[in-house]
Parts: C-alpha cells; sequence; structure tokens
C-alpha cells in the first residue's frame, strides 16, 4: 500500500496507507459504529457523496459477499479504517474490500487514527475533508472548505430510471425509491406482497392509478428539503392510501404535512441506536443511516403524533398519522446489517392494508 492523507476543513492532516481504487476525493466525513455489515453499508446511496469512517478497529476481516449488497454499486466517496485486512476468512467472501472499492473506483485509506477521526466530528460536527493520495496543499485544503454537500446529493441522484416489478401473492406495494435498499423490498416480498419500485420522479396521479394496496417510502441521501417535487407527490398520496416512510422517506412524510427539519451535529450512523415506543415503553436497538432529523416541536402543527424518540438524544424516530393512515420510522426496520428488534414494523404496514399483523 502507498501513502495516503486524510483532510480536514480545520487543517489537521491524518497519515495513512491507501488502498481500493487509486485518486482523491473531497466530500462529507461522516462515521459509522456498526461492527458489522461491511458490504450493506458500502452500498447504502444513503452514503452519497461521504466520506465513510469506519469505527470498528478493522475493516474486511471477513471480505464480501455480494447477496449482501443492498444497491448495485458501492456510493461513499472514499472509505476510512484503522486497520485494512488484506486477506478475509470467511467461507461466504467472494472478493477483498480493497478488490471491491477497486471494482467501483472508490479509495479507501487506512493506518489512521479513527478514534482522534469520530472524536473531532462528534465535538465539532460533521465537516468536509478529502482523502488525497498526496501530501495536502493550501489549494487541496481551500476546495475542501468551499465544497458544499446541498443540492450535490438528492434522490435524483440514486434513484434507478426505470419501473421495476417484483411479483408477489398478496398485497400490492409501491416503492418509492429515493435510493432504496434491497432488503426493504425483499422484507414486503418475505411478507407475500408483490412490489413495484417506482423511479423517484413518478407522480402521485400515476402510482394511485394503479390500483395499488400501499405506498413504501425508501431511504436516501441528503437533505430532505431538497427533493422538492417529490415531497408535493408525498402530500398528494397521503390521506388516500396507506404510507409507510422509512428515512428519507420518513422525513418527506414530515414536511409533506407542514413539519421542518434539521441538520444534526453528527447523525445517527450504525447498528446500536437505541429507539423508545411511546406507546409501550419498549426500547428498541436499531440500525440508522442519517444525518438530518424531523424537528420535534413541529410535529404537532403538522398533524402527526410522536411515536417513537432515540433515546440517547431525545431526537424524532417515528410518527403516526391516525387521520391519514400513515406513519413513518427514521431507522431502518430491514437492518442489514444490524439488529432484527423492529422487523415487525413491517407487519404492522400489512395491516393498515388490510392484512394480519402488528397495530
Amino acid at each position: 500500500m502507498s501513502k495516503a492523507y486524510l483532510l480536514l476543513e480545520n487543517g489537521e492532516v491524518f497519515a495513512g496507507e491507501g488502498f481500493g481504487a487509486p485518486g482523491g476525493r473531497v466530500g462529507e466525513l461522516v462515521f459509522t459504529t456498526g461492527m458489522t455489515g461491511c458490504a450493506e453499508s458500502l452500498t447504502d446511496p444513503s452514503y452519497a457523496g461521504q466520506l465513510l469512517c469506519f469505527t470498528f478497529p478493522q475493516l474486511g476481516n471477513y471480505g464480501i459477499a455480494r447477496p449482501d449488497m443492498e444497491n448495485c454499486r458501492v456510493w461513499p466517496l472514499a472509505v476510512i479504517a484503522r486497520e485494512y485486512c488484506p486477506e478475509p476468512s470467511n467461507f461466504r467472501s467472494e472478493l477483498s474490500v480493497d478488490e471491491f472499492l477497486r471494482e467501483n473506483g472508490v479509495p479507501g485509506l487506512a493506518g489512521v487514527d479513527t478514534r482522534r477521526i469520530t472524536q473531532l466530528i462528534r465535538e465539532h460536527g460533521v465537516m468536509n475533508a478529502a482523502v488525497t493520495p498526496s501530501e495536502p496543499t493550501a489549494e487541496l485544503l481551500e476546495r475542501v472548505r468551499a465544497y458544499r454537500v446541498a443540492g450535490r446529493v438528492a434522490a435524483a441522484s440514486v434513484s434507478a430510471p426505470v419501473r421495476m416489478e417484483r411479483p408477489g401473492a398478496a398485497f400490492s406495494v409501491a416503492l418509492m425509491d429515493y435510493g432504496y435498499k434491497k432488503s426493504i423490498a425483499e422484507s414486503l416480498l418475505e411478507l407475500g406482497c408483490s412490489v413495484t419500485v417506482y423511479p423517484h420522479d413518478t407522480g402521485a396521479a400515476e402510482v394511485l392509478a394503479a390500483g395499488h394496496d400501499g405506498v413504501m417510502l425508501s431511504n436516501g441521501p441528503g437533505d430532505p428539503a431538497d427533493n422538492v417535487y417529490e415531497i408535493s407527490q408525498i402530500a398528494a398520496m397521503m390521506g388516500k392510501i396507506p404510507v409507510f416512510g422509512i428515512c428519507l422517506g420518513h422525513q418527506m412524510m414530515a414536511l409533506a404535512q407542514g413539519a421542518r427539519t434539521v441538520k444534526m451535529k453528527f447523525g445517527h450512523r450504525g447498528a446500536n441506536q437505541p429507539a423508545k415506543d411511546l406507546k409501550t415503553g419498549r426500547v428498541y436497538v436499531t440500525s440508522q443511516n442519517h444525518g438530518y432529523a424531523v424537528d420535534v416541536d413541529s410535529v404537532g402543527a403538522a398533524g402527526a403524533q410522536l411515536r417513537f424518540v432515540n433515546v440517547n438524544d431525545g431526537s424524532c424516530e417515528g410518527l403516526d398519522y391516525p387521520e391519514l393512515g400513515a406513519f413513518s420510522l427514521q431507522f431502518h426496520p430491514e437492518a442489514h446489517g444490524g439488529p432484527l428488534d423492529s422487523r415487525g414494523m413491517f407487519g404492522r404496514f400489512i395491516s393498515m392494508m388490510g392484512g394480519e399483523g402488528n397495530a
């Protein structure tokens, strides 16, 4: 491995060794606390436009199994790890993380103090940064400081351009693709639903005319407020058909009803976030990946009921819309990777469409 560097917008430099594809990248630096789920995280479209730092000290020890991929490509702009393991030991492994990143044109950086990097992000918030194969210059620092995420990454940048049908025997679900994870569709298919995946810019009239039993709003990257057209179409669907939103879909549902969203200091990314159900008192350990949240103080004016809160910071983790036959979650009930505590939320959606499931 050759020399490589991480340059933060505050001017701090971390020297390490490069792996993966050659080259450099500038983006928003974030961290994930997941101990597993490497392939799932790397192929999650919600990481588009970001430099992803893994807090778990070793990356690559079990390699990459293609069935674990959530999407067709790697989405983070670059990957950062404390230690890279070049020789995976796992019967399912098909290729190393280094090979996977090279295949997707994504650079990696290892041999840096990821604990210190994480502490900096937690103290100062997410920041711009660059992964570069050459010693950082003043010109590169200017580029890093001038980088703006807003407008660069939205549903349009990650959504598939064509509709896709996946047949099932029970209820018909329209899955709006704002950067959806494959396991969301598979969770619905496992419950017998047929799933039609629609591009992000599909109009509400087309979706409603198709005669579906429910609409699923997927996860995705960036600032939810950037998706102006998509939000307007969500507003046109709510109240006419059962709607279930996850992550970005949850945030855009709230915006569609007049609530507000705010950028978090460093977000929630990982598989160990505690979300409390205010109705039952139960705490779920959840998988999450987001940098924005619905403003709790704006929920009431949107006609929503706060259903889930994050135990650590009190942020909004889920909303119910009892008058509209809809609900949403900030966390990922399909997990992959992560705990399966909240998979029953898909059953709740089934019950809304007229089937048997959790209320």
